[in-house]
Protein backbone atom coordinates (compact mmCIF):
# COMPACT_ATOMS: atom_id res chain seq x y z
CA UNK A 1 0.00 0.00 0.00
CA UNK A 2 1.10 3.53 -0.62
CA UNK A 3 -0.38 6.90 0.24
CA UNK A 4 1.11 9.78 -1.73
CA UNK A 5 0.73 13.47 -1.09
CA UNK A 6 1.95 15.73 -3.87
CA UNK A 7 4.42 14.79 -6.62
CA UNK A 8 7.83 15.88 -7.85
CA UNK A 9 7.94 19.25 -9.55
CA UNK A 10 8.06 19.25 -13.32
CA UNK A 11 6.17 15.99 -13.82
CA UNK A 12 3.60 16.03 -16.63
CA UNK A 13 0.03 16.84 -15.67
CA UNK A 14 -3.07 15.47 -17.39
CA UNK A 15 -4.90 18.43 -18.88
CA UNK A 16 -8.02 19.39 -16.94
CA UNK A 17 -11.30 19.85 -18.78
CA UNK A 18 -12.05 23.28 -17.33
CA UNK A 19 -14.99 22.17 -15.18
CA UNK A 20 -14.83 21.04 -11.58
CA UNK A 21 -17.58 18.43 -11.62
CA UNK A 22 -15.51 15.92 -9.66
CA UNK A 23 -13.51 18.27 -7.45
CA UNK A 24 -13.32 16.82 -3.96
CA UNK A 25 -14.98 13.54 -4.98
CA UNK A 26 -13.59 10.39 -3.37
CA UNK A 27 -13.27 7.75 -6.07
CA UNK A 28 -11.94 4.18 -6.32
CA UNK A 29 -10.70 3.04 -9.75
CA UNK A 30 -9.60 -0.54 -10.35
CA UNK A 31 -6.80 -1.15 -12.85
CA UNK A 32 -5.43 2.38 -12.86
CA UNK A 33 -1.88 2.04 -14.16
CA UNK A 34 -2.35 1.32 -17.87
CA UNK A 35 -4.49 2.30 -20.82
CA UNK A 36 -7.95 3.62 -20.01
CA UNK A 37 -7.60 3.11 -16.27
CA UNK A 38 -4.48 5.25 -16.16
CA UNK A 39 -6.14 8.04 -18.12
CA UNK A 40 -9.16 7.97 -15.80
CA UNK A 41 -6.92 8.28 -12.74
CA UNK A 42 -4.89 11.10 -14.29
CA UNK A 43 -7.96 13.06 -15.35
CA UNK A 44 -9.72 12.69 -12.00
CA UNK A 45 -6.55 13.81 -10.22
CA UNK A 46 -6.21 16.80 -12.54
CA UNK A 47 -9.82 17.75 -11.78
CA UNK A 48 -9.21 17.71 -8.03
CA UNK A 49 -10.69 14.34 -7.05
CA UNK A 50 -9.22 12.16 -4.33
CA UNK A 51 -8.39 8.87 -6.04
CA UNK A 52 -7.58 5.35 -4.89
CA UNK A 53 -6.43 2.83 -7.46
CA UNK A 54 -5.10 -0.70 -7.56
CA UNK A 55 -3.12 -2.85 -9.98
CA UNK A 56 -1.18 -6.09 -9.81
CA UNK A 57 2.30 -4.56 -10.07
CA UNK A 58 3.70 -2.38 -7.29
CA UNK A 59 6.31 -0.88 -9.62
CA UNK A 60 3.63 0.36 -12.02
CA UNK A 61 1.72 1.93 -9.13
CA UNK A 62 4.88 3.64 -7.86
CA UNK A 63 5.58 5.06 -11.33
CA UNK A 64 2.02 6.35 -11.57
CA UNK A 65 2.18 7.95 -8.13
CA UNK A 66 5.45 9.68 -8.99
CA UNK A 67 3.99 11.23 -12.13
CA UNK A 68 0.50 12.27 -11.01
CA UNK A 69 0.14 15.81 -9.71
CA UNK A 70 -2.53 15.46 -7.05
CA UNK A 71 -3.10 16.39 -3.44
CA UNK A 72 -3.68 12.74 -2.54
CA UNK A 73 -3.42 9.41 -4.31
CA UNK A 74 -3.77 6.07 -2.55
CA UNK A 75 -2.52 2.91 -4.27
CA UNK A 76 -2.50 -0.78 -3.44
CA UNK A 77 -0.93 -3.68 -5.33
CA UNK A 78 -3.38 -6.56 -5.64
CA UNK A 79 -5.16 -8.97 -7.95
CA UNK A 80 -8.88 -8.12 -7.95
CA UNK A 81 -9.76 -11.81 -8.35
CA UNK A 82 -8.00 -12.78 -5.12
CA UNK A 83 -10.62 -13.43 -2.42
CA UNK A 84 -10.89 -10.59 0.06
CA UNK A 85 -8.20 -8.33 -1.38
CA UNK A 86 -10.49 -6.08 -3.41
CA UNK A 87 -12.90 -5.76 -0.50
CA UNK A 88 -10.06 -4.80 1.84
CA UNK A 89 -8.78 -2.20 -0.63
CA UNK A 90 -12.20 -0.55 -0.93
CA UNK A 91 -12.68 -0.49 2.85
CA UNK A 92 -9.21 0.97 3.42
CA UNK A 93 -9.75 3.61 0.72
CA UNK A 94 -13.04 4.67 2.28
CA UNK A 95 -11.41 4.91 5.71
CA UNK A 96 -8.53 7.05 4.42
CA UNK A 97 -10.83 9.39 2.51
CA UNK A 98 -13.58 9.49 5.12
CA UNK A 99 -16.05 7.91 2.70
CA UNK A 100 -16.62 7.30 -1.00
CA UNK A 101 -18.52 9.17 -3.72
CA UNK A 102 -17.80 6.95 -6.72
CA UNK A 103 -16.25 3.77 -8.05
CA UNK A 104 -15.05 2.76 -11.50
CA UNK A 105 -14.76 -0.93 -12.43
CA UNK A 106 -12.02 -0.78 -15.06
CA UNK A 107 -10.18 -4.08 -14.66
CA UNK A 108 -11.06 -6.47 -17.45
CA UNK A 109 -9.64 -8.94 -19.88
CA UNK A 110 -10.02 -12.35 -21.48
CA UNK A 111 -8.48 -15.77 -21.21
CA UNK A 112 -8.56 -18.57 -23.73
CA UNK A 113 -8.92 -18.65 -27.49
CA UNK A 114 -11.86 -19.11 -29.82
CA UNK A 115 -14.90 -21.07 -28.72
CA UNK A 116 -13.76 -24.63 -29.46
CA UNK A 117 -10.39 -24.03 -27.81
CA UNK A 118 -11.62 -22.17 -24.73
CA UNK A 119 -11.83 -24.40 -21.67
CA UNK A 120 -14.26 -24.07 -18.77
CA UNK A 121 -11.43 -22.53 -16.73
CA UNK A 122 -11.01 -19.82 -19.37
CA UNK A 123 -14.69 -18.94 -19.18
CA UNK A 124 -14.57 -18.81 -15.38
CA UNK A 125 -11.44 -16.65 -15.31
CA UNK A 126 -12.82 -14.24 -17.91
CA UNK A 127 -16.10 -13.95 -16.01
CA UNK A 128 -14.36 -13.25 -12.70
CA UNK A 129 -12.03 -10.61 -14.19
CA UNK A 130 -14.97 -8.69 -15.60
CA UNK A 131 -18.33 -9.44 -13.97
CA UNK A 132 -17.22 -10.97 -10.68
CA UNK A 133 -14.81 -8.20 -9.81
CA UNK A 134 -17.39 -5.55 -10.74
CA UNK A 135 -20.09 -7.10 -8.56
CA UNK A 136 -17.73 -7.40 -5.59
CA UNK A 137 -16.46 -3.85 -6.03
CA UNK A 138 -19.96 -2.37 -6.07
CA UNK A 139 -21.24 -4.53 -3.23
CA UNK A 140 -18.37 -3.46 -0.99
CA UNK A 141 -18.73 0.20 -1.96
CA UNK A 142 -22.51 0.47 -1.50
CA UNK A 143 -22.52 1.09 2.28
CA UNK A 144 -19.95 3.87 1.84
CA UNK A 145 -21.82 5.45 -1.07
CA UNK A 146 -25.09 5.23 0.85
CA UNK A 147 -23.50 6.87 3.91
CA UNK A 148 -22.33 9.74 1.68
CA UNK A 149 -25.91 10.34 0.55
CA UNK A 150 -25.45 8.58 -2.76
CA UNK A 151 -22.82 8.36 -5.46
CA UNK A 152 -21.93 7.17 -8.93
CA UNK A 153 -20.78 3.78 -10.22
CA UNK A 154 -19.23 3.47 -13.69
CA UNK A 155 -18.78 0.01 -15.19
CA UNK A 156 -16.31 -0.22 -18.08
CA UNK A 157 -17.74 -2.69 -20.57
CA UNK A 158 -16.74 -2.88 -24.25
CA UNK A 159 -18.01 -2.66 -27.80
CA UNK A 160 -17.64 -6.46 -27.66
CA UNK A 161 -20.44 -6.55 -25.11
CA UNK A 162 -23.07 -5.47 -27.61
CA UNK A 163 -21.55 -6.21 -31.04
CA UNK A 164 -20.40 -9.75 -31.90
CA UNK A 165 -16.74 -10.49 -32.33
CA UNK A 166 -14.16 -12.95 -31.05
CA UNK A 167 -13.59 -14.05 -28.35
CA UNK A 168 -17.08 -15.11 -27.28
CA UNK A 169 -16.26 -15.60 -23.59
CA UNK A 170 -15.10 -11.98 -23.43
CA UNK A 171 -18.16 -10.67 -25.27
CA UNK A 172 -20.52 -12.59 -22.98
CA UNK A 173 -18.81 -11.22 -19.87
CA UNK A 174 -18.90 -7.66 -21.21
CA UNK A 175 -22.57 -8.05 -22.15
CA UNK A 176 -23.27 -9.18 -18.60
CA UNK A 177 -21.62 -6.03 -17.26
CA UNK A 178 -24.07 -3.90 -19.26
CA UNK A 179 -26.98 -5.85 -17.81
CA UNK A 180 -25.47 -5.63 -14.33
CA UNK A 181 -25.25 -1.84 -14.55
CA UNK A 182 -28.85 -1.52 -15.71
CA UNK A 183 -30.16 -3.80 -12.96
CA UNK A 184 -28.11 -2.17 -10.20
CA UNK A 185 -29.29 1.27 -11.30
CA UNK A 186 -32.84 0.16 -10.48
CA UNK A 187 -31.94 -1.61 -7.25
CA UNK A 188 -29.62 1.05 -5.85
CA UNK A 189 -31.47 4.12 -7.13
CA UNK A 190 -33.50 4.53 -3.90
CA UNK A 191 -30.14 4.95 -2.10
CA UNK A 192 -29.18 7.83 -4.37
CA UNK A 193 -26.64 5.65 -6.17
CA UNK A 194 -26.40 5.98 -9.95
CA UNK A 195 -24.97 3.15 -12.06
CA UNK A 196 -23.98 3.41 -15.71
CA UNK A 197 -21.99 1.35 -18.22
CA UNK A 198 -19.48 2.77 -20.69
CA UNK A 199 -18.46 0.71 -23.73
CA UNK A 200 -15.26 1.90 -25.42
CA UNK A 201 -14.59 0.95 -29.00
CA UNK A 202 -11.15 -0.05 -30.23
CA UNK A 203 -8.84 2.27 -28.29
CA UNK A 204 -5.54 3.50 -29.66
CA UNK A 205 -3.21 2.89 -26.70
CA UNK A 206 0.60 3.10 -27.13
CA UNK A 207 2.13 -0.36 -27.35
CA UNK A 208 -1.20 -2.17 -27.43
CA UNK A 209 -2.96 -4.05 -30.24
CA UNK A 210 -4.14 -1.25 -32.50
CA UNK A 211 -0.97 0.82 -32.07
CA UNK A 212 1.11 -2.24 -32.98
CA UNK A 213 -1.12 -2.97 -35.98
CA UNK A 214 -0.82 0.62 -37.16
CA UNK A 215 2.97 0.31 -37.01
CA UNK A 216 3.48 -3.29 -38.21
CA UNK A 217 0.62 -3.64 -40.70
CA UNK A 218 -0.29 -0.14 -41.92
CA UNK A 219 -2.30 -1.44 -44.88
CA UNK A 220 -4.33 -3.79 -42.68
CA UNK A 221 -4.87 -1.03 -40.14
CA UNK A 222 -6.02 1.39 -42.85
CA UNK A 223 -8.42 -1.24 -44.22
CA UNK A 224 -9.85 -1.86 -40.73
CA UNK A 225 -10.39 1.86 -40.15
CA UNK A 226 -11.99 2.33 -43.57
CA UNK A 227 -14.35 -0.63 -43.11
CA UNK A 228 -15.34 -0.30 -39.46
CA UNK A 229 -14.59 3.23 -38.21
CA UNK A 230 -16.57 5.96 -39.95
CA UNK A 231 -14.97 8.48 -37.57
CA UNK A 232 -11.63 7.81 -39.28
CA UNK A 233 -9.67 6.54 -36.28
CA UNK A 234 -9.97 4.45 -33.12
CA UNK A 235 -11.12 6.31 -30.04
CA UNK A 236 -8.44 7.62 -27.68
CA UNK A 237 -8.51 6.53 -24.01
CA UNK A 238 -8.52 10.20 -22.98
CA UNK A 239 -11.85 10.62 -24.77
CA UNK A 240 -13.36 7.72 -22.86
CA UNK A 241 -11.91 9.04 -19.59
CA UNK A 242 -13.76 12.34 -20.05
CA UNK A 243 -17.06 10.47 -20.35
CA UNK A 244 -16.28 8.53 -17.17
CA UNK A 245 -15.42 11.74 -15.28
CA UNK A 246 -18.69 13.28 -16.43
CA UNK A 247 -20.69 10.28 -15.18
CA UNK A 248 -18.93 10.52 -11.81
CA UNK A 249 -19.80 14.19 -11.51
CA UNK A 250 -22.95 15.89 -10.27
CA UNK A 251 -23.36 17.32 -13.77
CA UNK A 252 -24.72 13.91 -14.82
CA UNK A 253 -27.15 13.64 -11.89
CA UNK A 254 -30.05 12.66 -14.17
CA UNK A 255 -28.23 9.77 -15.85
CA UNK A 256 -28.54 6.26 -14.42
CA UNK A 257 -29.06 2.85 -15.95
CA UNK A 258 -27.55 4.05 -19.22
CA UNK A 259 -25.23 2.26 -21.59
CA UNK A 260 -22.94 4.77 -23.33
CA UNK A 261 -20.83 3.56 -26.27
CA UNK A 262 -17.73 5.70 -26.86
CA UNK A 263 -16.55 4.30 -30.18
CA UNK A 264 -16.87 6.86 -33.00
CA UNK A 265 -19.80 4.83 -34.39
CA UNK A 266 -17.57 1.78 -34.85
CA UNK A 267 -19.16 -1.28 -36.44
CA UNK A 268 -17.33 -4.57 -35.84
CA UNK A 269 -15.10 -4.78 -32.75
CA UNK A 270 -12.13 -6.07 -34.74
CA UNK A 271 -11.00 -7.01 -38.26
CA UNK A 272 -10.86 -10.69 -37.29
CA UNK A 273 -14.51 -11.50 -37.93
CA UNK A 274 -15.92 -14.97 -37.51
Amino acid sequence: MRNVSGSPAGKPRHGATGWSGVRGKRVVVTGGTRGLGEQIVRLLAAEGARVATCARTAEDLAALAASVDTAELFTDALDVTEPGRLESFVATSAKRFGGLDGVVACVGGSRGGRFERAEAEDWAATWEMNVGHTARLVRTAVPHLRAAGGGSVVVISSISGWKPGPYVQYGVAKSAQIQLAASLARELGPNGIRVNAVSPGSMLIPGRRWDRMRRDDPDGFAAFVAAELPGGAPVAPEEVARVVAFLLSDLSSGISGAHLPVDRAQNAPSPDGY
